[in-house]
């Protein structure tokens, strides 16, 4: 399948065709630029799964090829996390992606960033062409996020007119992605020995999809509570047992019978 894409400011025309991965192609094996970035990526991927949002159809990935070839010359980018809606197939060791051939285009791609330039920015147009390039022209994916885990700083664009525009957060900081229907901000805290700024989802009414070890917490909590409330009803229930004896105790040093007192209905 191939489809043409002109380019105002250049008399070159992109001919852009969704193929298979070839055979004899080797996805590059790039190094994991810091040991913080597998956690982010996790940390994402954690709390969707856990609030029960990922689906058999939906394919979440970190690290993995997305291909396109253009003029004829095959491209394959690795974004640190990618989010496609549905795929025609789930395959389990998938090795690289091909939107249009074999499902949707990604919904959303997130590049953190190192110390070591990783051309997240990147409009080179010529083979290989730059991930920002290649994102916004060439697989037009709706939503680019730059992350600066060191800093915080959180670059959310939207395509609008084949152009990536930087959007601005909401009042709590936050940015609302209408196909995942979940907002997408910023979270400083600890995980896995890692403190710093975390990328943290939240639902349409604000709430934090917990991490596996908060959803834990809140079930000690939980609990915990459940057992203070068992043990205040405990309490009530004997203070009032105390209270009917000592009532029927002063009766009958009275010379009443408890048991002869007159009901009243």
């Amino acid at each position: 399948m191939a489809t043409q894409l002109s380019q105002a400011k250049s008399a070159t025309e992109l001919v852009i065709s969704w193929e298979a991965l070839p055979k004899d192609f080797k996805l590059e094996d790039e190094p994991v630029e810091n040991t913080g970035q597998p956690l982010l990526a996790g940390a994402l991927r954690e709390s969707l799964e856990i609030s029960g949002f990922i689906q058999p159809q939906m394919l979440i990935a970190s690290n993995f090829g997305l291909c396109a070839t253009v003029n004829g010359q095959f491209i394959a980018k690795a974004p640190d996390w990618v989010y496609v809606p549905s795929v025609n197939e789930a395959v389990g060791n998938r090795k690289s992606y091909t939107p249009n051939l074999e499902g949707d285009i990604p919904a959303i791609a997130i590049e953190f960033l190192s110390d070591t330039e990783g051309g997240e920015y990147s409009i080179k147009r010529s083979y290989p062409p730059g991930k920002w390039f290649f994102y916004e022209q060439i697989l037009q994916i709706p939503f680019y996020v730059i992350f600066d885990p060191n800093g915080g700083l959180l670059e959310y664009y939207q395509l609008e007119n084949q152009r990536y525009e930087l959007k601005q957060p909401d009042e709590n900081g936050r940015h609302w992605i209408d196909v995942m229907g979940l907002f997408l901000g910023t979270w400083q805290g600890t995980k896995e020995a890692r403190t710093g700024y975390w990328l943290r989802w939240w639902d349409r009414d604000g709430n934090l999809l917990p991490w596996a070890v908060e959803q834990i917490e809140q079930e000690r909590q939980r609990a915990e509570q459940e057992r203070q409330r068992a043990e205040q009803e405990r309490q009530r229930a004997e203070q009032e047992r105390q209270q009917k004896e000592q009532l029927m105790a002063y009766l009958q040093s009275q010379g009443i019978d408890p048991n002869n007192l007159p009901k009243f209905e």
